[in-house]
């Protein structure tokens, strides 16, 4: 005696009467329907794991290479310092970066006290037009 529930299976006659195995065209349509849908959003999902995935690398490179500027403006004179620009070596060679600075006026610093810049870094990657900029301030002591 068996305890479990037992389906009984069901079989499709044609109309003459002879048993069919298989499925029907409408089963099969919207078996296809599932897993187009099913697909899209897959691709859709994979797409922008890859966009987002490149946009992160070069944000990484580029705060990277900004900051790799900014150590080396460190040690330059400050009243030296002109706008500029340049590539980097490689392996990153498709960056580039611009440097400009300005003196900012400030009412918290007194009249004969320090000056105040901003310096601006900006890393370009020619490969696809994206741009990052870091801007920081530093105290110029005369």
């Amino acid at each position: 005696m068996s305890h479990g529930h037992h389906r009984p299976h069901v079989y499709r006659f044609s109309a003459t009467g002879a048993k069919m195995d298989g499925f029907t065209l409408l089963e099969v349509m919207v078996a296809l329907a599932v897993v187009t849908i099913a697909l899209v959003a897959i691709y859709r999902m994979h797409s922008q794991t890859l966009f987002m995935d490149a946009r992160g690398r070069f944000y990484t490179v580029a705060t990277m290479l900004a900051r790799q500027k900014l150590s080396d403006l460190n040690t330059q004179n400050l009243a030296e310092m002109v706008d500029d620009s340049g590539d980097f070596d490689n392996p990153y060679a498709d960056y580039s970066w611009e440097i400009q600075s300005e003196t900012v006026a400030s009412d918290l610093l007194v009249e004969d006290g320090p000056v105040l810049k901003r310096i601006s870094i900006t890393v370009n990657r020619s490969a696809d037009g994206s741009r990052f900029n870091l801007v920081t301030y530093r105290h110029l002591y005369e």
